[in-house]
């Protein structure tokens, strides 16, 4: 059921309204004696997920025994990151999900099941883990909070994703993530039904329907002053509530450009971005926009490696951006790849499969990412000073930007939060 639900695209929560939201739901939920509090890590920062934990904090106050940042493959938040995100609620709340180790598996969705659904891109079965605290804690509110906005993976974040990927294990969160890369990302951004989310689905319905898991879901997006505004809130138990965020979330967080984009310039916060695993947003949510022999430059004044696990990184070193093709030989080829899938569909993800050009510019702090790594990788090095010399980030605007020597270039400010295609290259 829908316990509380605010949101169009003229709506704008100030976070007083969030709180107020919030605590109207959980009014009507009755009683609780021990919560656990599931949301985005440091890397959703603009979710206002970290508000919405503080507030939950707020209502219960002791009862609110464990916060359990639902991480995936991330790095550990730090403790200025938790002071920054979840402001007044204590640290020593926070769990730290380690996707190796800590989980359980509920139950397998079967093989024939992922085959129909996938199209026959893949025929595995797929094990729906989670952290074993969502288990074993005795909860009897588990709160997952976060932004619905389209994604690369799924097709529209969050929901059931939120507990399957960012509470999830290895095997896991890699079958998911490869499923939709063999699939094709293209036929699934900005849809919140896709084979991945059907996945999801019968693990929801099957396997973890007796954990009490209420999910509070925003859409944030940038409004037309180019400021982040919170659009919408949903709070439910069931389907219809992402449902409902994601209509919201296609309206609000998705701009269809009315030609190829010919060259596009996007911005990645040193505070959100330091990793390709993360940056490479600017690949995925602008390849449906950009024109055949385009050219896509990122400016990444932060970008220090290309996986934020260890392991990972090593594999993309090694394999590097080369294409769908390129990709699912190797992993025929290559056990250390087909044993994390999830590192194999990053690789597919992060191509332009030769369509367009890709130019990262890294800072030149030490720790930075070097050209040779950069070009190692199949990507075109830029010099950070040249580039944001002739794309200054604090003169440019959203959208269409006509430069001195008329050349024009689409800026992104913050590719985490939206989604670009031509009309021509998106069916909904």
């Amino acid at each position: 059921m829908i316990f509380y639900e605010n949101g169009s695209t003229e709506t704008s929560l100030s976070r007083e309204d969030l709180r107020k939201g919030l605590f109207e739901a959980l009014d009507k939920m009755g009683a609780k004696n021990k919560v656990l509090a599931v949301p985005p890590d440091y890397t959703r920062l603009p979710s206002k997920a970290g508000d919405l934990t503080e507030f939950t904090w707020e209502y219960f106050g002791e009862k609110l025994t464990d916060v359990l940042p639902a991480l995936g493959t991330h790095t550990p938040m730090t403790p200025d990151q938790i002071s920054h995100m979840f402001g007044k609620m204590p640290a020593s709340l926070i769990r730290e999900h380690d996707w190796r180790n800590d989980v359980i598996t509920l139950g397998t969705v079967p093989a024939e099941f992922i085959k129909e659904v996938s199209e026959g891109a893949v025929d595995y079965p797929w094990p729906a883990q989670v952290n074993k605290l969502l288990v074993e804690g005795n909860f009897d509110l588990i709160l997952s909070i976060g932004q619905v906005v389209p994604h690369e993976v799924v097709g529209m974040a969050n929901y059931n994703k939120n507990i399957f990927v960012g509470t999830g294990g290895s095997e896991g969160i890699n079958k998911s993530h490869y499923i939709g890369a063999a699939y094709g990302m293209e036929k699934m951004m900005g849809r919140a039904d896709t084979p991945v989310r059907k996945v999801f689905n019968y693990a929801s319905e099957n396997f973890s329907n007796h954990l009490p898991i209420v999910y509070v879901q925003t859409v944030v997006g940038l409004n037309k002053q180019g400021k982040l505004q919170t659009f919408g809130l949903f709070i439910g138990d069931d389907f219809e509530v992402f449902d409902k965020a994601a209509k919201l979330s296609l309206e609000v967080n998705f701009e269809m450009v009315e030609k190829p984009i010919k060259k596009a310039v996007v911005w990645l916060d040193p505070s959100e971005f330091k990793s390709t695993w993360l940056g490479n947003k600017s690949i995925y949510r602008t390849r449906m926009a950009l024109a055949d022999n385009g050219e896509l430059i990122v400016l990444a004044p932060a970008l220090k490696e290309f996986g934020e696990d260890k392991q990972i990184d090593k594999l993309i070193r090694k394999y590097g951006y080369f294409g769908t093709p390129h990709t699912l030989k190797l992993v025929d080829e290559n056990e250390d790849l087909r044993n994390n899938l999830g590192a194999a569909a990053h690789l597919i993800h992060g191509s332009s499969e030769g369509r367009f050009s890709i130019t990262y510019c890294p800072g030149k702090a030490e720790g930075n990412l070097t050209q040779q790594e950069i070009e190692s990788v199949g990507f075109i090095y830029g010099d950070f000073d040249e580039m944001t010399a002739k794309y200054d980030p604090t003169e440019l605007k959203d959208g269409y930007n006509t430069m001195p020597d008329g050349e024009e270039v689409f800026y992104i400010s913050n590719p985490a939060i939206g989604l670009w295609a031509f009309r021509d290259r998106f069916e909904y």
